[in-house]
C-alpha cells in the first residue's frame, strides 16, 4: 500500500528541492565559464580565468544583494499602487482582524497590511523579515472571496513570510541583476576593444576568452537562470500553499481560492513589473501564448488544487 502524502511530507520535498536548485546556481555558472574558456584555452588557463571571474562576480553579487535588502519591499508596494490600512479605520477593520488572527496561528508577528485598489483577485508579501513584512491585497479578492477563502489566501502569504521566500526571492533578482550588468561590460569591452588585436596574437587570444566568458554569461543569463527562477518560484508555491494548509487547517478554502483567483488574477499596474510575478499567489500579468511550464513563474493551478485537495493531517 502506497504511503499516504501528509502536509509535512510535502513541505519537507519542497524545501529540499529548493535547496538543491539554489545550489545549482554557482554550480552551473562556474561550469559554464569553465567549459566556455576551456573550448579555447589550456586546461591551467581555463581554471585560473574561471577563478578570476567567478570569484569577483560572486563577491559583487553579495554587496549589491546587502545594498539592495533595505529597499526592495518598498520598491515593491509602491509598483503596486498600495496603500497601507490599520485596525483604526473602520472600513478596514475586519480584514485587518483576519490577518492578525492568522498571523496568531502561523505564530508570525502581525504583518503591516496593505490593499491594492485592483478590482482583479491577487495578493502577495514582502518584507525582510517576519518582523518588518507587509502582505498586499487587492480590493478584489477581499470583496469577492468569502471568508474562509481569504483566510486560505492570507496563511498563504503569511507562509511566504514564515518561510523567507520573499528573502529568497529579492536575493536571486538581485544576483542576477549582476550578471547581467557583469556581461554588458563584457560585451562592450568586445566591441570597442577587438579592433586592437587584430595585429597581435596575445591580445587576440585575449579577446577570444572574454569572449567566450561573455557567451558564458549570456547563456547562463538567457537561458538557465530564468529556467532555476522559475522552478524555485514553483516549489515556494507549493510550499506555501501546503504551508498555509497547515496554518488555517483547511486546504480545501485554499484550493476554492485558487479557483476563484485563476479567473481574473491580473493587476494591469503590474504588467510592466515583470520580477512581481513571482511573489504573487498568481500570476498578475496578462496570460502570455506560448509559454511553456518551464519558463512559468507559477505551477498549473489544476496541480495546486489537486496537491490541496489530497493533503490530511495525519
Amino acid at each position: 500500500m502506497a504511503k499516504i502524502q501528509t502536509i509535512y511530507d510535502h513541505i519537507r520535498s519542497n524545501n529540499i528541492k529548493t535547496a538543491l536548485l539554489v545550489m545549482l546556481f554557482p554550480l552551473i555558472f562556474i561550469g559554464l565559464i569553465f567549459l566556455f574558456t576551456w573550448a579555447v584555452t589550456p586546461l591551467s588557463d581555463a581554471i585560473n580565468t574561471t577563478i578570476s571571474v567567478a570569484i569577483p562576480t560572486i563577491i559583487a553579487c553579495m554587496i549589491w544583494m546587502l545594498i539592495s535588502w533595505a529597499f526592495g519591499d518598498s520598491m515593491m508596494l509602491s509598483a503596486a499602487g498600495a496603500h497601507e490600512i490599520t485596525a483604526d479605520n473602520r472600513e478596514y477593520r475586519e480584514i485587518f482582524r483576519r490577518v492578525e488572527n492568522v498571523a496568531l496561528a502561523a505564530g508570525l508577528p502581525t504583518p503591516r497590511v496593505y490593499i491594492i485598489e485592483d478590482d482583479s483577485m491577487n495578493a502577495f508579501a514582502t518584507g525582510r523579515t517576519p518582523r518588518d513584512a507587509s502582505v498586499a491585497l487587492t480590493r478584489g479578492i477581499i470583496n469577492r472571496l468569502d471568508n474562509l477563502e481569504l483566510d486560505g489566501v492570507i496563511a498563504h502569504e503569511l507562509a511566504h513570510i514564515g518561510n523567507r521566500d520573499i528573502r529568497l526571492d529579492m536575493l536571486l533578482i538581485t544576483g542576477v541583476g549582476v550578471t547581467v550588468f557583469i556581461a554588458d561590460i563584457l560585451l562592450r569591452s568586445i566591441i570597442y576593444g577587438n579592433h586592437t588585436s587584430s595585429d597581435d596574437d596575445n591580445r587576440g587570444n585575449g579577446a577570444l576568452v572574454i569572449l567566450m566568458v561573455w557567451l558564458a554569461f549570456a547563456v547562463f543569463n538567457v537561458i538557465i537562470t530564468p529556467i532555476l527562477r522559475m522552478a524555485i518560484s514553483r516549489n515556494r508555491e507549493y510550499a506555501a500553499d501546503a504551508t498555509g494548509a497547515q496554518i488555517t487547517r483547511n486546504p480545501d478554502a485554499l484550493a476554492s481560492a485558487l479557483r476563484k483567483i485563476s479567473t481574473d488574477s491580473r493587476v494591469e499596474c503590474l504588467d510592466k513589473v515583470k520580477s512581481m510575478s513571482a511573489i504573487c499567489i498568481a500570476s498578475p500579468m496578462a496570460p502570455r501564448e506560448f509559454v511553456g511550464e518551464l519558463f512559468a513563474t507559477h505551477p498549473p493551478v489544476a496541480k495546486r488544487i489537486a496537491r490541496l485537495e489530497s493533503m490530511n493531517f495525519k
